[in-house]
């Protein structure tokens, strides 16, 4: 994550000086094992050890899931959307069927056809 990603992002983390309770020990590090797993779709348990303790982390996510961080980070960094990735795919966008070349319609049999004449 660049600085200006992080300067975005560190007001609305929580565990700063002015938070009450329990302080949070580099947030930033957090913010970088929580995308380690988001780009990777890993458990939690598979987190690297250079990020702390996969247990520690985990509940640190849940807490900040519960009192809505996450959603206030999204709409801190929405208001300038980088459209750099922006792509449509076949996960996305399902081809109708004709499309991909079926036929629609059943050919009527050569036994049909007698049966309609």
């Amino acid at each position: 994550m660049t600085e200006a990603q992080w300067a975005q992002i560190k007001p609305h983390c929580l565990g700063k000086i002015s938070d009450p309770g329990r302080s949070g020990r580099n947030n930033r590090l957090f913010m970088e094992a929580v995308l380690w797993i988001v780009r990777t779709a890993s458990p939690w348990r598979d987190l690297p050890a250079m990020f702390g303790n996969w247990s520690t982390a985990f509940r640190r996510f849940r807490d900040w899931r519960e009192t809505d961080v996450f959603k206030r980070i999204f709409d801190a960094l929405s208001d300038e959307p980088d459209m750099e990735y922006a792509m449509i795919d076949a996960t996305i966008v399902k081809v109708h069927r004709h499309g991909q070349g079926a036929n629609v319609w059943p050919a009527p049999s050569a036994r049909g056809l007698r049966s309609m004449v």
